[in-house]
């Protein structure tokens, strides 16, 4: 390997955990759980890998059932299933694009079916396009961006609040995009923002039921959507512009989400974490 960061290696949207080198740490290894999340239901969109799949393993691991959906990636959610069936949890998984009202309803539906109630949302689901200008940025990438990043986090939790109660979390992940911005991922620094208005308004409306709506706004992480997106020079060199000099790994952002899930976070509403390498925002 290079002095760099990371080798070359493109992939297709949306990307293959599987395949990349290195491997990104999930928290196979590292993740200990204490019984933080202890008989809690969760459903997390894109769960088959990157982030999703840490906050996956580390629910599990604090406890917790776990539901996820997935657009197409199977042997990453296989993967991941396994994972987090060895924590000794049910999980179920959806293979479906969350672009779709329909199939948000459906997953909401059966999952809180299975596990008998819903406690925990996880919007999580993300794409995003590397483009040079706005006038290269079509009609069709600008809707499947902002279905995928922001239309769908309104789909699910407007499915699952019907089955939350007092004490419900609602996590949402935005990036640190949404408040330095990117000339290059236009669309998606844009639907990044869209979430953090997203997750404000919210938690202002339904604060009086109790339940609780924050998001983490992650900076360079090491996930299938970097050599999916980027070109091969902006992968070796990913994550080398923050002021810790490196990218981060998904076990690192996973923390944030069981920490909103659990009861240390019983008094935090309308918020945003910045596990982001160092960089200095607005919050």
């Amino acid at each position: 390997m290079s002095e760099k960061s990371f080798p070359a290696q493109p992939q297709q949207q949306p990307g293959i955990q599987e395949r990349m080198v290195p491997q990104p740490d999930s928290g196979e290894q590292e993740y200990r759980g204490c019984g933080k999340l202890s008989g809690k239901a969760a459903i997390i969109t894109g769960g088959d890998s990157g982030i999703g799949r840490a906050v996956a393993i580390a629910f599990a691991r604090e406890g917790a059932d776990v539901a996820f959906a997935y657009l197409e990636e199977e042997q990453d959610a296989d993967a991941t299933r396994k994972l987090v069936e060895q924590a000794g949890v049910k999980c179920i998984t959806f293979r479906g694009d969350v672009g779709n009202e329909g199939f948000c309803r459906d997953i909401i539906e059966a999952s809180a079916a299975e596990f008998g109630k819903l406690d925990i949302l996880v919007n999580n689901a993300g794409e995003q396009h590397y483009t040079d200008a706005i006038e290269d940025i079509t009609s069709e990438q600008l809707e499947r961006t902002f279905r995928t990043n922001i239309f769908a986090y309104f789909y699910m939790a407007k499915a699952a609040l019907r089955h939350m109660t007092k004490g419900g979390r609602i996590i949402n992940t935005t990036s640190v995009t949404a408040y330095k911005g990117n000339p290059k991922l236009l669309d998606y620094s844009s639907t990044k923002g869209a979430i953090v208005a997203f997750t404000r308004s919210l938690a202002l409306s339904v604060a009086e039921r109790g339940i609780m709506v924050n998001a983490v706004a992650p900076g360079p992480i090491w996930t299938p959507l970097i050599p999916a997106t980027f070109p091969d020079e902006k992968v070796e060199q990913f994550g080398e512009n923050v002021l810790l000099k490196r990218a981060g790994q998904p076990n690192e952002i996973s923390h944030s989400y069981v920490f909103l899930a659990s009861e240390g976070a019983s008094y935090m509403t309308g918020q945003v974490l910045h596990p982001n390498g160092g960089t200095i925002v607005g919050s």
